[in-house]
């Protein structure tokens, strides 16, 4: 296997290119358009560790190296940081070298790479999260312009589409303006419908995939976060234990200790900001589900819930639920197990839950 690390920066059209040796020491420093680098990549010798930082087209060049005997390794940006020779000095060149550097870190954490599949299906999140901010944003477009003609209704999409059906019945307002309102309407239904069909899919993706299947028989994790998860993180064999997917996801405390004193404060907020609003969107249902649920007909994990409830804040028991979620998909992704609502109470560690 090759010594020499190559660490490229990637770009749309030049790629700035970094080669060290097994000491660390810079060997050469080239850059290369996008055609000629896929011609040089190919012929480096096999098993050379190539690294990159973790962005758009990262995955694209990571496959490409793994079908040239290449070995990919791909980084978080704010991982690379620390080792750029002059933080004030930020070129493709000394990213390059600092990427390079990175990788030769024995403790360093790398991101998986996505196959073809998983990026496709997380493309359909990708479009549908688009489209939800567009119809957000053309729905207050209506409102703003109908407020300036004293046309004001209730916050619901059903309250807007109501005064749209009924535009005529507002003969005060002049023919131009009802024409450009209608062909706002019109635009605002092209892309709640493109919304839709985003959900039709990526359910029709959860129904056909067994371990969607599986996933959703938590409470609280739908088509949408099975599906999600499946399309980031795969097998999750990435990560060692549930409790670094949390780490991973931002919903543990940040440190700031000291001394031996140690200080906890808000989450991290790290990580896929998409999978953790999900989950925690998805612990409101658990939680609403928990509290609904007769006591003698409750499960272990909806008596913990309702524990919780008692005495944490509403905030706090969201993420704390999630928490556990994400945790509980950790084990049913990497082992490939089924979901079991018992499974912690024959847990040596186990202590049975308090209710108020």
């Amino acid at each position: 296997m090759s010594t020499i690390t190559l660490g490229v920066d990637l770009a749309k059209s030049v790629f700035s290119v970094c080669a060290v040796d097994g000491a660390g020491h810079v060997l050469e420093r080239r850059e290369f358009k996008r055609e000629a680098f896929a011609v040089w990549l190919a012929q480096r010798p096999s098993g050379t560790v190539v690294a990159m930082e973790a962005c758009s087209g990262a995955h694209h060049w990571a496959r490409r190296c793994q079908e040239y005997g290449l070995q990919p390794r791909l980084m978080a940006a704010q991982l690379v940081k620390p080792y750029r020779k002059s933080q004030r000095s930020k070129n493709d060149r000394n990213d390059a070298e600092a990427i390079a550097t990175a990788a030769r870190q024995g403790n360093m954490r790398f991101v998986p790479i996505k196959t073809v599949d998983q990026q496709a299906r997380l493309s359909w999140h990708r479009v549908r999260e688009g489209y939800k901010a567009e119809s957000l944003a053309i729905g207050n477009r209506l409102r703003g312009l109908l407020a300036e003609f004293g046309i004001v209704m209730g916050k619901s999409d059903k309250a807007l589409r109501r005064v749209l059906a009924d535009l005529d019945a507002h003969t005060a307002l002049p023919a131009q303006f009802k024409a450009l309102i209608r062909s706002v309407d019109a635009h605002w239904t092209q892309v709640r419908t493109a919304f839709d069909a985003c959900d039709a899919r990526i359910e029709s993706h959860a129904r056909d995939d067994e371990r969607c299947v599986r996933l959703r028989a938590i409470v609280g994790v739908g088509a949408l976060t099975a599906d999600a998860m499946i399309a980031s993180l795969g097998k999750a064999q990435e990560f060692r234990n549930g409790r670094q997917l949390a780490a991973w996801l931002g919903m543990v405390p940040t440190q700031h200790s000291s001394g031996g004193h140690t200080r906890l404060g808000a989450i991290s907020c790290r990580g896929d900001g998409y999978l953790r609003t999900l989950l925690i969107q998805g612990a409101r249902s658990s939680l609403q589900r928990a509290k609904a649920v007769a006591t003698g007909k409750a499960t272990p994990e909806q008596l913990w819930i309702r524990s919780l409830a008692a005495r944490l804040s509403f905030g706090k028991v969201l993420v704390a639920i999630a928490n556990k979620h994400a945790r509980q998909l950790w084990v049913m992704l990497a082992h490939d197990a089924d979901y079991d609502p018992c499974a912690s109470q024959r847990h040596p560690m186990h202590r049975p839950a308090k209710l108020a």
